[in-house]
Formats: structure tokens, C-alpha cells, sequence
């Protein structure tokens, strides 16, 4: 996501999840929607996906489900950089990583949840989404020297697992959980860290707008899924409807809008306001399956999720700077 931020920073997987290098420029007076509005509303778009995801599986396979996303998502963007006559990067090393980034950021994570989501609730892979930030802190003590553990952010990796633990049951055994669907979601919250890592190392401070960025490597993600779904899956021979327009929404508003708000939360409030957004998702898409799917709940779901969301925050708690005046004052 943004190279700037700390290693530890997140987005929600269900989003574009590009390389942001740097902060662009926003002028105070653009606040046709209150940023606050903005927030929610994102929330509720990376909530929401979850659900999209499994309905879109219904009628559609995984491969196919990840592919029409990028698509849409993708217009939808590339949209906005003719609007705004932006031209995509040049060079072929940035491309190359670009090309990795696409991978790791979006075709491999936006499939693996999809595949999860088969035979897992939605819930569930909201629940795992969470963990991102947890995976993201213990890299970064591996892979980026200047991030420097504290005794909070390292006891928040442990409380986080510790609701990991919890929303599987592991006191029970496991009994139940789909494994293979429940890993394919953790591994999936996995590659995002590994995708900012990787950005941050190879893009940053590379010249290219964000938005510039962010048109390449969908592109470049779409081109990746466009070739290897063929080979594992066949053309349809007929379009359920209501999935058809699940896998719609989720790539022009779950990926395409939803990044588009975010650039502009980020540019407006800052990478740290703007991520806060991570939390709310799991409890949307919760809510979401719950209400709308008909998904069961235990006890230890919705629990398990306060752990590890707490978890998380712990690993993203820096000392505050006294100095900066709140957002919005």
C-alpha cells in the first residue's frame, strides 16, 4: 500500500491494496463529502465484499470471480487516469516490480479468498482479513531493520494470535473448520504485508504518481489472472444473474471506488487516520454474513474477532506526537 507509512500499515485485502509512494497533493478546501462520510462509507464497500465474494462464487469459479473483479476494477480506474490525463509508468524495471506487486497485492491474495470462500463463511474470511497487521509486524522485525519492536506492539502480536486461536476454537480441537479454506484466507492476509514489504523496498520514492501506480498494477493484475484462468477453468455455459452482478460491484465499487475514496482519505487525513478503517471491516462483514447470508455464529467468532482486532491495534500503537494537532481542527 503506502510506501510511507510504517511496515506495519494496512489496508483491507479486499481492497485494491496498490502501492502508494508518497503523499499527493490536496488542497484543504476539497471536502465535497466530509472525510468522516468518506470513511464510513468505505468501510461498509470492504465489508461488503466479503459477501460478494461468496455470492459471486455461487455461479462463478474463483479464478473467474478474482478476474472479472480486476476487470471492473480496473475500467474503473483507468477511467479516472484519462479523466485526469494521467499516463501510466515508463521503464521496465518498474514495470517488472509493479508486475510482483500485481501479484502479491492483488491477483494471488484476491483468488486465494475467493477459493477460501467456498468452503468457509464469510465471515470467517473477514474475521481472517484482521490478521493482516499481526503478519505485517512480525515480517517486518525479519525484513526491515529500522522498524523497532516495542513491548506493546509485540504483546499485541501475541494477543492477536490469541484471537486467531480463539475464532478457530482451538481449545476444541479445530473441530469442524474447514482447514484448507481457513489457511487459504490466513495465507491470503499473509501476502499483503509481504506485497508493502516488497513495495516499499523496490517503488518507492520511484517518481510515478500513486494513481499512475495503482492503473499499472491493476492492469498488469488483470493481464496476470487473464492468462492462468483458462487453464483452470472453462467458459461458462450460462451467467447466473444476481452473481454476475455480485462480481460487478465488487470490482468496480469493492476495488475500483473503494480505492479511489481511499486515495483521497489518505491525501486528506493521513496513512494513519485513513487505515483505521482496517478495524471496522471484519465487524461489517460479520454483520453482513450474518444478516444477509443467513451464516451461523458462535460465541467465539465475534470474541475471537475483538482479540485480534485489539491485537492489531497494539502492533500499529506508536508514541504520540504532541506536536500535531488532530485531524480536522
Amino acid at each position: 500500500m503506502r510506501v510511507t507509512t510504517p511496515p506495519g500499515s494496512l489496508s483491507a485485502p479486499s481492497a485494491p491494496s496498490v502501492p502508494f509512494t508518497g503523499p499527493s497533493p490536496a488542497g484543504p478546501q476539497r471536502r465535497a463529502i466530509g472525510w468522516r462520510l468518506r470513511f464510513g462509507i468505505l468501510s461498509l464497500i470492504w465489508g461488503f465484499s466479503f459477501l460478494l465474494i461468496k455470492v459471486g462464487t455461487e455461479g462463478y469459479a474463483p479464478f473467474q470471480v478474482t478476474l472479472g473483479r480486476l476487470v471492473f476494477g480496473t475500467a474503473v480506474v483507468a477511467a479516472v487516469l484519462v479523466t485526469k490525463r494521467e499516463r501510466l509508468p515508463r521503464g521496465a524495471r518498474t514495470w517488472a516490480h509493479l508486475a510482483v506487486a500485481a501479484l502479491l497485492l492483488n491477483a494471488l491474495p484476491f483468488s486465494l479468498f475467493a477459493y477460501a470462500e467456498l468452503t468457509i463463511p464469510s465471515t470467517l474470511a473477514g474475521i481472517c482479513n484482521a490478521t493482516s497487521p499481526l503478519w505485517g509486524m512480525a515480517l517486518s522485525l525479519v525484513a526491515l531493520s529500522e522498524d523497532r519492536p516495542t513491548r506493546r506492539r509485540v504483546a499485541g502480536l501475541g494477543i492477536g494470535f490469541l484471537g486467531v486461536l480463539t475464532v478457530l476454537g482451538a481449545w476444541q480441537g479445530f473441530n469442524g473448520l474447514d482447514f484448507g479454506g481457513t489457511a487459504m484466507a490466513l495465507l491470503a492476509s499473509l501476502c499483503y504485508p509481504i506485497g508493502w514489504i516488497y513495495v516499499r523496498r523496490t517503488l518507492a520514492g520511484c517518481g510515478h504518481s500513486n494513481l499512475s501506480l495503482t492503473g499499472a498494477q491493476l492492469l498488469i493484475a488483470t493481464v496476470e489472472l487473464a492468462v492462468v484462468t483458462p487453464l483452470f477453468t472453462s467458459l461458462p455455459t450460462h451467467f447466473p444473474v444476481v452473481p454476475l452482478l455480485a462480481i460487478v460491484a465488487l470490482g468496480a465499487v469493492g476495488t475500483g471506488v473503494a480505492f479511489l475514496i481511499q486515495y483521497g482519505l489518505v491525501a486528506e487525513v493521513g496513512p494513519t487516520t485513513a487505515q483505521m478503517v482496517t478495524y471496522f471491516v471484519p465487524v461489517i462483514a460479520t454483520a453482513a454474513g450474518v444478516a444477509v447470508l443467513g451464516e451461523s455464529l458462535s460465541w467465539s467468532t465475534p470474541v475471537g474477532a475483538v482479540i485480534v482486532l485489539a491485537g492489531a491495534a497494539l502492533t500499529q500503537s506508536r508514541p504520540r506526537d504532541r506536536s500535531r494537532k488532530p485531524v480536522g481542527s
